[in-house]
């Protein structure tokens, strides 16, 4: 689950904000920019591309579901581990 905060002054994965992932980014929440930069900045704190990261469920809501292919539960949280600020 991810908690996602648009119009942000930086593009960040903040860390965790009770059973959630807070992440941030500069795009406003308007025509799915900021659900692009969602995916973008999962994509890149994750080392895969944009095409493995998907919003499954939340596209219009701060909160929301995603997927990521071809990477194991454990390799996902050591990976967004090194990317927390």
């Amino acid at each position: 689950m991810l908690k996602v905060v648009p119009g942000a002054k930086r593009e960040r994965i903040v860390g965790e904000l009770g059973d959630a992932l807070k992440v941030a980014v500069s795009k406003p929440p308007e025509a799915g920019a900021a659900n692009r930069a969602v995916v973008d900045l999962l994509a890149a704190a994750l080392g895969v591309p944009a095409g493995h990261v998907e919003i499954v469920r939340g596209h219009g809501h701060a909160r929301k579901e995603v997927l990521v292919r071809r990477m194991t539960a454990k390799e996902l949280l050591a990976r967004l581990g090194e990317s927390c600020d």
